[in-house]
């Protein structure tokens, strides 16, 4: 692990610092646990030993958290470098999450199938890949979501380290378009009075 690399996970860490609000949700209630007239008489000493544990149970699950891709924040950045990814920091978590999952995914000898679970880990939806060995090349067509998905360019980083040197690539996007929403009785001549919000629902 080098000085770089632990600068950012520490810097991960700081924005992450909880506040009072996060570790009260741990608060320990110790008055169940004492008679009545003992806690009374010492609240405040339980009131501090309870927000103490809760700190502890706060930090322990924190920990945990960071063990596992889909909930880990500041330790992403130990992820990134076990995989060899540079960990850029204005990618948001959900992003590097991404990024990490299709780097596992995409570990071995590439073929279409690889190809195919990489690409979904970034759509997040279903994605066919069309082989066009005459052209030495493949279509990666996204069809579980709808336009370009969000994190592309991350995407192209990630198959150039996959994909075989010699095969090209192209991308393939699935659009709403105005057909399909006029075979929704939409006519053209009721636009003006169609909002963005109105056709959301067909997307």
């Amino acid at each position: 692990m080098n000085y770089a690399t632990t600068q950012y996970g520490l810097a991960q860490y700081a924005e992450n610092t909880p506040n009072s609000t996060d570790i009260e949700k741990y608060f320990v209630d110790l008055n169940k646990y004492v008679p009545p007239i003992i806690y009374k008489n010492m609240k405040a000493i339980y009131d501090a030993q309870g927000a103490q544990l809760g700190s502890i149970y706060y930090y322990m699950n924190d920990l945990i958290n960071q063990c596992f891709i889909d909930t880990a924040t500041w330790g992403l950045t130990y992820w990134e470098e076990e995989y060899g990814i540079e960990t850029n920091l204005n990618y948001s978590y959900e992003e590097r999450r991404e990024i990490v999952k299709a780097k596992m995914r995409g570990q071995g000898t590439t073929t279409k199938k690889m190809l195919k679970i990489t690409a979904e880990a970034f759509s997040g939806g279903e994605v066919n890949i069309i082989e066009e060995n005459a052209n030495y090349s493949f279509i990666v067509q996204f069809v579980g979501v709808k336009g370009i998905p969000c994190n592309m360019q991350a995407f192209i980083n990630m198959l150039e380290d996959i994909k075989p040197a010699h095969l090209a690539y192209s991308f393939k996007y699935t659009y709403t378009n105005w057909d399909y929403l006029d075979s929704k009785n939409l006519a053209y001549n009721n636009a003006e009075n169609i909002k963005w919000d109105d056709l959301e629902i067909y997307n």
